[in-house]
């Protein structure tokens, strides 16, 4: 997986005295756990734009007096009128425990439900899985080439051996729903079913996705 690297400076006090003064510097407060011990420190709200506003995955080098730790990030929090960020923690990788982690869905392909005029819905843009850092993927690839009108693809027909998913099997990725103007045998078939594919609690509501040519 692509990494970034964030420089930053060890934080001696963490009070809320020293959070504000960080935060009107635009340094963002943040905090690294499961190492041997905890560290927080502080890095330019800038050097994260590479990891926040990217629809990609990067795991994390975070280089803080001279030390170098692998991590992830595990959550961050925004301003809610300004959307700066407030703070944010990640996770110590090391190569024998397991991360768990979003990681983006691309779909290749064209289903063939889609040239018959059906739509295609996504229903996760992202998939949470669990792996040993070596084995995270940049993204997971899904040929909806085969797909026809009615047809589903679901986590389980995701076949790896080198992660875990954090979804049932039976969640549905991606679907090829009948259209009202869909064409078969040369007829206009009337669709009555014109439900989006329902996301699995906490995930976005399904929308049209447009499949790679």
């Amino acid at each position: 997986m692509k990494s970034i690297t964030i420089q930053g400076t060890k934080r001696e006090s963490v009070g809320k005295k020293s959070t504000k003064a960080l935060r009107d510097a635009e340094l963002v407060p943040c905090v690294v756990y499961g190492g041997a011990e905890t560290l927080n420190f502080s890095a330019e709200e800038r050097s994260f734009k590479g990891l926040v506003y990217t629809p990609d995955a990067h795991t994390v080098s975070i280089e803080v007096d001279g030390q170098t730790i692998p991590a992830v990030l595990q959550d961050i929090q925004f301003h809610p009128i300004t959307d700066k960020i407030l703070h944010a923690d990640f996770y110590q990788l090391s190569d024998d425990k397991p991360v768990v982690m979003e990681v983006p869905v691309r779909l290749t392909g064209r289903a063939k439900g889609v040239v018959s005029g059906g739509a295609l819905r996504q229903s996760f843009r992202k998939l949470k899985l669990k792996a040993l850092p070596a084995n995270l993927p940049d993204e997971i690839v899904v040929d909806v080439t085969p797909l026809r009108i009615g047809n589903k693809l679901y986590v389980g027909d995701i076949k790896t051996n080198n992660y875990t998913f954090m979804h049932p099997d039976n969640a549905v990725v991606v679907a090829v729903k009948m259209s009202r103007t869909a064409m078969k045998g040369g007829a206009v078939v009337e669709d009555d079913d014109e439900e989006e594919t329902e996301a699995p609690e906490g995930e976005a509501p399904a929308t049209e996705a447009t499949s790679a040519e």
